[in-house]
């Protein structure tokens, strides 16, 4: 999450020694205090390298950079950093914006003309693998990987490491995500909650009859039949107002690879539990409890809806609070609070983890500073959270300066962390423990908490990590063990690069078609063409790849 702070001194290097690929150490002298580094991993080049990238100029970044005078692409906050105290100066070779970005890059990766280190997703980086076009980096990371970097990399177990290493051989280095940020929560309207005279859900009965009294009750008191109970959008896996939990409520885990009765990996999209979530989500459509249109909506056209307070309820990740936010612009009455997702037969759900890292820094083969790479990791961690740690300068100031780096590696459960921090805080009234990040999210809920003129600025932190808060949920269903990470975390499998594409449109296609009145039986006849069209093969691929990982576990 990125968090308002503020901007602290900038970082100066006052002395560097020379790099000869022996462990050298460097001075790197704060306003605070000297710091002498000694570690290879953060040794600096000289005379100074090139290290060339190709970038998507998102929305985001454009708007950083025209919002922070002084910052440019290629001369910045980080890009002088990694120069100051690495001797590494950032060149892009290219830039693009989101559907040309993907275009070029993939057109590269096919040509093979690519950037000394280029950001793939798995199947790219496995055609760059099979291609011969990029580095072995298992040495190089263990060689130069800081003992910071190593911990952090490691928060997300093996996965990520795992489906970085084709053929016994790490060939990039992941950006690790956390899959626990995918934890969802059921997001309701409390305001309307009281309206219609009922409680928070306990099972999927209850929210069925909630999302029954949001649509038929009024709970908009305009005496106009136009309130929705639930929020759906065309992807039907959107992290927010997907549907993704609301299968989980039966039982049924669509999109991730679980452990079958007999031990072996099995796809969660094609189980019969799935039946019983669609026939539901079914019933809803057809009593208009969903809006008839949500096959043609994105997700910021249903958040708009939910900001025009048509709908009261809908699933959803953290961060779903700030879409919350948006029907406060009009309705400043409105309330929202995430509740804990709920089952069909009254116990407490498991809560599917998909598997989240997805980007991968891989090297050119002929490149002859691959380690550069991994220091860049190295040191991008360390200013945000080691040590010489200056969060306010690189990470918030308060606009997401780290979005300025090409490589952005975080810890996972960072923002877990702080909210068990600031709950520490609460409990016992010492916040003398609290980290940066929690400061930063602690100074917004008191704006928020104290009434002040701009105070609403504040409310969707505080429905997020509050005492009450999405980050108490996460934390019960963390100790209470009901996270259900997805098994399988490889590289992807041949078939998996041929037809997955395939199978993951045909199985969203069945999915809509049976939520708008196609007969369930469709579902059985999605299964049988899922299996056919490669499916059975992956499965297959996907249990070998298991069984060979089960051998090396302790």
């Amino acid at each position: 999450m990125l968090l308002p702070a503020c901007l602290l001194a900038a970082f100066v290097p006052l002395l560097s020694g020379c790099i000869n690929n022996n462990e050298n150490s460097h001075l790197l002298d704060s306003k605070q205090e000297t710091i002498v580094y000694q570690d290879l991993g953060l040794s600096k080049y000289d005379p100074p390298i090139e290290v060339v990238f190709v970038r998507d100029y998102t929305s985001s970044l454009e708007n950083l950079i025209n919002d922070m005078p002084g910052q440019l692409l290629e001369d910045n906050t980080w890009s002088r950093l990694y120069e100051e105290a690495l001797g590494i100066r950032i060149r892009y070779d290219w830039v693009a914006r989101g559907d040309l970005y993907r275009q070029k890059l993939g057109m590269a990766i096919a040509s093979g003309e690519i950037p000394d280190v280029v950001k793939v997703n798995a199947q790219q980086l496995r055609l760059l693998t099979n291609a011969g076009l990029i580095q072995d980096m298992t040495e190089i990371y263990e060689t130069y990987a800081t003992p910071l970097t190593k911990r952090i990399l490691s928060e997300e177990g093996t996965g990520p490491f795992d489906s970085a290493t084709i053929d016994g051989k790490l060939m990039a280095l992941p950006e690790t995500i956390a899959s626990i940020e995918g934890a969802q929560f059921i997001w309701i309207r409390t305001d309307w909650l009281e309206r219609v005279d009922r409680q928070p859900p306990r099972t999927m009965d209850d929210l069925l009859a909630i999302s029954k009294a949001f649509t038929e009750e009024d709970p908009d008191q305009n005496g106009i039949d136009d309130t929705y109970g639930l929020a759906v959008s065309q992807h039907l896996w959107d992290p927010v107002m997907g549907i993704m939990d609301f299968l989980a409520g039966y039982g049924a885990y669509a999109k991730i690879w679980l452990k079958g009765d007999d031990g072996k990996l099995v796809y969660g999209g094609i189980q019969p539990e799935v039946k019983l979530a669609l026939k539901a989500l079914q019933e809803m459509y057809k009593n208009g409890q969903l809006d008839p249109e949500f096959g043609l909506k994105d997700g910021n056209k249903v958040k708009a809806m939910i900001a025009s307070g048509k709908i009261g309820m809908f699933y959803g990740e953290q961060w779903g609070s700030f879409v919350a936010q948006a029907s406060r612009k009009e309705f400043p009455e409105s309330q929202w609070q995430a509740f804990p997702i709920v089952s069909d037969h009254g116990e407490k759900p498991k809560v599917p983890l998909r598997f989240s890292t997805y980007q991968y820094l891989a090297v050119r083969k002929d490149y002859p500073y691959p380690e550069a790479i991994v220091k860049m990791f190295n040191l991008h961690l360390e200013k945000n959270w080691g040590k010489t740690a200056e969060y306010e300068t690189y990470y918030s100031n308060p606009l997401p300066v780290w979005q300025l780096s090409p490589v952005t590696p975080f810890p996972v459960k960072k923002n877990l962390e702080a909210y068990r921090q600031m709950e520490k805080a609460r409990r016992t009234g010492d916040t003398s423990q609290l980290g940066a990040e929690a400061k930063a999210i602690q100074r917004n809920i008191d704006s928020y908490l104290s009434g002040s003129a701009d105070s609403d600025a504040g409310w969707g932190w505080e429905r997020t990590y509050g005492r009450n808060g999405a980050f108490a949920i996460m934390d019960e269903y963390e100790k209470k063990g009901q996270l259900l990470y997805e098994s399988f975390v490889g590289a992807p499998t041949d078939t998996m690069i041929n037809m997955q594409a395939i199978l993951d449109e045909l199985e969203l296609e069945t999915y809509i078609n049976i939520i708008l009145g196609r007969p369930i039986e469709d579902f059985d006849r999605f299964v049988a063409e899922w299996k056919e069209l490669g499916g059975d093969q992956i499965t297959e691929e996907v249990n070998r790849w298991f069984a060979g990982k089960s051998v090396h576990q302790p």
